[in-house]
């Protein structure tokens, strides 16, 4: 009964300009968090599994690009148009350390433990700050021939992963400084995803979403979607893959069979990024439209601000959300 129910998305408003990267925290104590980027150079910290608004990070003189959470969820950082990255206090609401760059930075990442930050930028390197002595200079990986869209940490913070506007998709060795893999695809990439265990790497590319070995980069499986596809992300148990793009559109797909499940438009814009939550029962879906939105994995289930009505009533429909988060 659930498959046929409606689709009844939460959305999450606040932003002015359109929303291009989101981030999920792993699973804390106190739930898990969402953290948005935004042109608007106001990135957003959520509640989750509700999309309730806890605050904003204010500092960033330009676009925000990309955003992260540490493991924690007790930092955040972003990277911005304003060629800096920003690591946050994600409890205070206050800025930490700011590192400067050449050029335009386009996305972060947090080491395993929290200790590094890696970001990727228009200088077409990337860098790791040691967050322990913030004004040290930055470990440096050249290669790249083109701006960085994302990057990664790997292998416990061994090994880094890279994608850049060269159309190639990179791995790094970070103690030998070197680049150990590469793999040129037929577009510029625009979305990487690596799965909870590390054994799967999403990538969005074109109108294909591809499933690599993030180690060899060997290709797994590659669907095609039917339009350009911006952002893809994985579920945690492999049962499914969700992707949206150019058309406005949410695609889900079954990751066994490359069939697709379903599609719906709930957007008034280009799908930027879509990412699932930690436990896998929600995902987000961020767009040029300015709004977030929250997406139940299983509709008719009563999840998060989704209510519905008990098990004695046969036909089991949802309550459509009284608000918006």
């Amino acid at each position: 009964m659930a498959a046929t129910l409606r689709q009844t998305p939460l959305t999450c408003s606040g932003h002015t300009r359109p929303v291009v990267h989101l981030a999920f925290s792993q699973l804390c104590p106190d739930g898990y968090f969402l953290i948005s980027a935004s042109k608007d150079g106001k990135p957003m910290l959520r509640q989750g599994n509700t999309g309730d608004w806890i605050g904003t990070f204010e500092g960033h003189k330009g676009a925000v690009w990309g955003v992260a959470l540490n493991a924690d969820a007790s930092r955040a950082a972003t990277a911005a148009a304003d060629f800096t990255a920003k690591v946050w206090d994600a409890v205070a609401g206050e800025e930490l350390h700011s590192f400067s760059h050449s050029h335009i930075v386009k996305t972060v990442a947090y080491s395993p433990n929290s200790t590094e930050l890696l970001t990727g930028s228009h200088e077409k390197l990337l860098k790791i700050f040691d967050l322990g002595k913030p004004e040290a200079e930055p470990q440096v990986y050249a290669g790249h021939t083109a701006g960085l869209k994302h990057v990664l940490f790997m292998n416990d913070g061994k090994q880094m992963l890279s994608c850049a506007e060269d159309k190639t998709i990179r791995v790094w060795d970070k103690a030998a400084g070197l680049e150990t893999q590469k793999l040129e695809v037929a577009h510029n990439p625009t979305s990487m995803e690596l799965s909870a265990d590390g054994k799967t790497l999403t990538v969005a590319y074109g109108s294909k979403v591809a499933f690599l070995n993030p180690e060899t980069l060997e290709l797994q499986r590659e669907v095609t979607v039917p339009t350009a596809v911006y952002s893809a992300s994985l579920h945690p148990d492999r049962s499914v893959f969700i992707c949206g793009g150019e058309d406005f559109k949410m695609y889900k797909f079954d990751y066994n069979t490359n069939v697709e499940i379903e599609s719906f438009k709930g957007h008034f814009g280009p799908v930027h990024s879509v990412r699932f939550s930690p436990d896998g029962e929600l995902y987000a879906s961020g767009s040029e439209d300015g709004t977030l939105r929250l997406w139940q994995t299983t509709v008719g289930k009563t999840y998060g601000l989704w209510k519905c009505i008990d098990a004695a009533n046969e036909n089991n429909i949802p309550i459509k959300p009284e608000a918006t988060a």
